[in-house]
């Protein structure tokens, strides 16, 4: 059975971008760098909107771009992708690319039981908020770069997401300042001590005035 892993990059205050600022902050080090180079291959899920940027960027790197930048794009390009749209035609320009028009949860649900190998989200903040919620997912990773972008930040990662309990799988540091977390998740129905307080609350009652 496959395993899905929703793959974030972000600010330490939980933004995906930023204005004005570089890919990666500016601050992708080599240790970073390689870990990314060592990962292995998945087929990679977006929406929409990801589909159009990504596609956009592989296609038109400005001339300044770095090797590692090329290479990474070209390992997206070469990747196999799932794209849930339903404004999208098909077939889709970007190669190894295949579109899904119905729900999201459910052909993911269904890749996971067919498929043997490895799901992976790219960007695409509420497919990763539906496939979070449905209780499809496996492992949530985050990077976090050591910059706050309060003014400046886009993309919100959490908002609207479910109440989660995360249990930390692994952890890592690149370059002595990016850090890595990794968490199997569990979405919660209400608070975790919301059980107790009300118990304590009905106890009290019961017991009446002193």
């Amino acid at each position: 059975m496959g395993e899905l892993l929703v793959d974030f990059i972000t600010s330490l205050d939980g933004h995906g971008s930023a204005e004005g600022w570089p890919g990666w902050w500016g601050l992708e080090g080599p240790e970073y760098l390689a870990w990314l180079g060592e990962q292995p291959e998945s087929t990679l899920l977006m929406g929409a909107n990801t589909y159009r940027l990504m596609h956009g960027f592989a296609g038109d790197l400005p001339a300044g771009a770095g090797a590692e930048e090329e290479r990474s794009f070209d390992q997206l390009t070469r990747a196999a992708k799932v794209v849930f749209s339903s404004t999208l035609d098909d077939p889709l320009d970007w190669a190894n690319s295949t579109l899904v028009r119905g729900d999201a949860v459910e052909a993911v649900r269904a890749m996971k039981a067919e498929r043997p190998g490895p799901l992976s989200t790219v960007g695409s903040r509420s497919l990763c908020r539906s496939l979070l919620a449905a209780g499809v997912v496996d492992r949530f990773r985050v990077v976090m770069f050591p910059v706050i972008t309060g003014r400046t930040g886009a993309e919100r990662i959490y908002d609207g997401y479910p109440d989660v309990a995360l249990e930390m799988v692994d952890s890592r540091t690149f370059d002595g300042r990016t850090q890595l977390v990794e968490y199997r998740p569990g979405v919660l129905e209400h608070p975790p001590l919301h059980a107790a307080t009300t118990t304590g609350a009905a106890r009290d009652d019961a017991s009446g005035p002193g």
